[in-house]
């Protein structure tokens, strides 16, 4: 086998020399003042070996990447029955969409585009307050990465509420056909801290690592879900953890991922390792242009690509 350690670092060398960086996300104006120039990977593998590269110990703002952990969260509260309020096909379509909403009668076609993500949080909120739901999302977090530091920024979170307006119509429009059960505010308010919570690549690969051992956490041996509902997570990752750039990033890389419009990627060789890489320069879809093309590198030396060598 390769070497992981210098994979990694030659692959966050090369990374980091390439000019062409995407653009940072400016819709929401605190992600607009992310550094184009940083780029960190962080790659845990079955033996608990961590190699890093780059800037992979900066925390940087995870947004939708937090899905997957509140997907995760959500399945555990109602089991399947999640899935009368939210579809699993990939979407086809940016991800805060409002005509695809509207065609199918206020159900988002997945978790993991916003009216998905907005429809799950409120799962989580029924029954709290939204202190106490962002309490328990930022608490599992915490513990799977075994860290209790992780923490929400606040100053993102702030900027997403205020320029939030496509995800207030969504959620208004989902509330209009009895999608959404708490108040638009309450769900509004949990979603935005949640993608506001800040991580390294480090952090966020030893998060995912229960997704790549069958639900199993290795570093603790607890079972964090069965390997059938890991395995359906992996699933819709793969099918739609990019937007509207899935189909190009399974293609290319090959494996689930999620991303986030903060630059990082979340990504799951089953049985093999977790990985984290951070980017903040996007591509048009919206997805890490420098992280695809590293995991694209990375599953191509490795052989890690789940349709093979």
């Amino acid at each position: 086998m390769p070497d992981l350690a210098g994979v990694v670092r030659a692959i966050a060398d090369e990374m980091r020399a390439r000019p062409d960086r995407g653009e940072v996300a400016r819709y929401i104006p605190e992600l607009a003042r992310a550094d184009p120039r940083a780029f960190g990977l962080a790659v845990i593998d079955a033996a608990g070996t961590v190699a890093v590269g780059g800037d992979a110990d900066v925390p940087f703002s995870i947004q939708s990447i937090s899905k997957v952990f509140t997907l995760t969260l959500a399945l555990g509260m109602i089991g399947d029955r999640l899935w009368r309020r939210v579809g699993r096909e990939p979407s086809g379509n940016p991800f805060n969409s409002i005509v695809q909403l509207e065609l199918e009668r206020g159900v988002p076609r997945n978790p993991f585009i916003n009216a998905g993500a907005i429809a799950v949080t409120d799962v989580i909120l029924s029954g709290h307050q939204p202190r106490e739901a962002l309490g328990e999302i930022l608490r599992f977090l915490q513990a799977l990465a075994q860290d209790p530091t992780i923490t929400i920024d606040e100053a993102v979170a702030a900027s997403e509420k205020r320029t939030g307006f496509r995800n207030v119509a969504l959620a208004n429009f989902m509330r209009s056909f009895g999608v959404l059960d708490n108040p638009v505010d309450y769900t509004l308010g949990v979603y935005f801290h949640h993608c506001a919570i800040a991580m390294s690549c480090r952090q966020l690969a030893t998060a995912g690592r229960f997704l790549a051992h069958s639900g199993r956490n290795p570093a603790t041996g607890y079972s964090v879900v069965s390997p059938e509902r890991a395995r359906r997570i992996n699933a819709v990752m793969l099918t739609c953890g990019h937007y509207d750039g899935s189909g190009e990033f399974a293609y290319r890389v090959g494996l689930p991922g999620k991303s986030g419009v903060g630059g990082g990627i979340l990504a799951i060789a089953p049985g093999k390792a977790s990985i984290a890489v951070w980017s903040p320069g996007l591509d048009a879809a919206g997805n890490s242009h420098l992280g695809r093309i590293a995991l694209e590198a990375l599953t191509k030396r490795l052989g890690w690509s789940i349709f093979g060598v």
